[in-house]
């Protein structure tokens, strides 16, 4: 049976989710509050029903949800969308606050619906190598990884590179060494100056 499943969020990263799905026979509906982007989403994707809003969505009740806006809302829609019990995916960060991260999970577990978040990075061909190799012991014990970026990627005002980018490094060298890390020290430092005139 065909899953139908919609996405909140039309965005950047939304729309790749949208495609997929859509290809899969899977996409239900699209939610946005940018009318303009959700005509465009709705012309693209005629069989999905469209909302302009998340409510909207959530009380139409589809078989699973994907959240895919500003990492600000997450929390929020998807306590929505767990208290009813449905399966969910939510990109990273899945909040900008640790409690309330397991807050999601808790409300996960007691409604005993699926909660997922997007480590897109996990299911990379490459990283599969990696594990493959380092778990096949070809290049010996394991002393240190370690991880450069080396672009800014998206520059955002609610989210800095932790929550942007930290997400995926940590999944990444958790499931290469199959274990959590008994310690973590991390630093930053400000490369960009943005006027405040700029600034909301």
């Amino acid at each position: 049976m065909t899953k139908r499943i919609c996405v909140i969020g039309g965005g950047r990263w939304g729309q790749n989710h949208i495609k997929t799905l859509s290809q899969l026979g899977c996409l239900a509906a699209i939610a946005d509050e940018n009318e303009k982007r959700l005509q465009e989403l709705a012309s693209l994707y005629p069989q999905a029903k469209v909302f302009n809003s998340c409510d909207a969505a959530i009380n139409a009740v589809f078989d699973a949800y994907v959240v895919a806006t500003p990492a600000e809302t997450h929390y929020e829609i998807g306590k929505k969308i767990l208290s009813k019990g449905i399966p969910v995916l939510i990109e990273k960060p899945m909040t900008l606050l640790a409690e309330r991260s397991l807050e999601l999970v808790k409300l996960a577990e007691l409604h005993q619906a699926q909660l997922m978040v997007g480590h897109v990075l996990l299911f990379h061909p490459a990283i599969r190598k990696i594990k493959e190799i380092v778990d096949q012991g070809k290049i010996g014990q394991l002393y240190y990884i370690y991880s450069t970026r080396l672009n800014l990627g998206t520059v955002r005002t609610e989210e800095n590179v932790f929550w942007s980018f930290a997400p995926h490094d940590i999944s990444v060298l958790d499931f290469i060494i199959g274990a959590q890390p008994l310690k973590m020290r991390a630093k930053g430092a400000k490369f960009l100056k943005i006027a405040s005139s700029t600034l909301p």
